[in-house]
């Protein structure tokens, strides 16, 4: 791949690309239309299996496989857009609907022919109504010009696309959460198992992908598995948006190869630190992360989803926030803690009842009240009897600041026990 292409930010190169005739000059709904009227949807299935497109909301699930945990031959099915993007940092699924909408909706089509699903939701975060209102008249635009409705293309393939609005609630971005509020209930987990593939919305068979991921598809179904498995790494093919904020001069999305180094990323593309000052710390995944030193080796790792575990952190949906020397990680896993006991849903003890007091404890540590020695052991505790003790990974993300924290800024913690400010 050139160094310029961009293949999920297309609108970067081509004007007027969130306008349908635009996007179909460019070779639009080519990629829907060959493999709806061509293939079956377990061909589909085997082509993104092949390309290594792995989830882009997170987790970095192999997106083919995911797809192949259908329980098979129950119907009606469901695919559903997670496009709650709430995670502290991270503003590229934003981007893509904005300006690159049909091919978001390209590859919500070409997933539902792969599920065998006649009705696919895109779920938006509450905060989204304006983004949310042009998807809608998106959709009511290719329905009116036959790239949705019945029988595509002249094949038994039908498809509906619903948007639904949340209520901007970081919790419905965890998917079981998100099913939960897009029936009318209120937004918490569920137990696990059954996953969303055998009992997802309304108790049938559901996908649930992120939007990044969706984007992915026409593409790959147009220029095939191998050409994507050319960009990128072995393990983590394709690129990614990194969406890059913090103390750096030019923060903004930038789509590079996965497994481009976290200097390439900030220096080059993020134009470095302003000031002059040094990279103390890197939040390679929003506030739902251990925190990493900036080291010399941290910033020449490659940010793809096996690299990061291997110097103690992970990709996550690649929200890169820099940190620069002058700033107080103590503060950071403050203002992180204060994010996450606000969010969470209240639903199992640990994350509910450990939230409260992580802040507690980082609030009294911050006003003085006390500052003996010791309370900074007593807030790791806390957040180790949080760890693998929650319902969804809210729990075990609301403690990563404040335990990577303590371990690897340990003075900037030390500072506020003993002085109390």
């Amino acid at each position: 791949m050139a160094a310029a292409e961009h293949i999920l930010l297309r609108h970067r190169d081509i004007p007027d690309f969130d306008r349908l005739d635009t996007y179909l000059a460019h070779g639009g709904f080519e990629a829907l239309k060959t493999t709806v009227t061509s293939k079956s949807p377990p061909d589909v299935i085997e082509i993104v299996k092949a390309s290594g497109l792995r989830g882009r909301g997170g987790a970095g699930f192999p997106t083919g496989v995911k797809w192949s945990f259908l329980t098979p031959d129950v119907f009606p099915r469901y695919v559903v857009v997670n496009a709650d993007e709430s995670e502290p940092g991270t503003f590229k699924d934003r981007e893509i609907m904005e300006h690159n909408p049909f091919q978001l909706l390209e590859g919500v089509a070409l997933c539902a022919f792969a599920a065998r699903a006649s009705t696919a939701y895109i779920y938006c975060r509450g905060e989204f109504w304006d983004l949310a209102a042009a998807l809608g008249a998106h959709i009511a635009e290719l329905r009116g010009r036959g790239f949705l409705g019945r029988k595509l293309f002249g094949t038994d393939f039908s498809l509906e696309i619903f948007v639904h609005l949340g209520a901007g609630a970081y919790i419905c971005g965890e998917e079981t959460a998100l099913l939960e509020s897009l029936e009318g209930k209120l937004g918490q987990p569920r137990l696990r198992p059954p996953f969303p593939a055998a009992k997802g919305l309304y108790g049938q068979p559901t996908v649930v992908n992120n939007v990044e991921t969706l984007a992915n598809l026409p593409p790959i179904l147009a220029r095939g598995a191998d050409w994507y498995r050319s960009i990128g790494t072995k393990d983590s093919p394709g690129t990614k948006v990194f969406s890059l904020s913090g103390n750096v001069a030019r923060p903004g999305n930038y789509e590079l190869p996965l497994g481009t180094p976290f200097r390439t990323l900030i220096f080059d593309h993020g134009g470095g630190v302003p000031g002059g000052r040094k990279i103390k710390a890197i939040l390679p995944a929003g506030a739902s992360a251990p925190i990493l030193v900036a080291t010399e080796e941290v910033l020449d790792t490659p940010m793809d989803y096996e690299s990061l575990p291997k110097v103690g952190s992970m990709l996550g949906s690649a929200s890169i926030i820099v940190i620069d020397d002058s700033v107080d990680i103590f503060w950071v896993a403050l203002k992180t803690t204060r994010f996450f006991k606000h969010e969470s849903c209240g639903k199992c003890t640990p994350c509910r009842e450990g939230t409260y007091w992580m802040l507690h404890l980082l609030e009294r540590l911050h006003d003085g009240t006390p500052a003996d020695a010791g309370q900074v052991d007593l807030l790791q505790a806390v957040a180790r009897g949080i760890e693998g003790k929650c319902l969804c990974p809210l729990g075990e993300f609301s403690i990563m600041p404040v335990t990577s924290g303590i371990e690897r800024f340990r003075a900037d913690f030390a500072a506020h026990e003993a002085s109390g400010q």
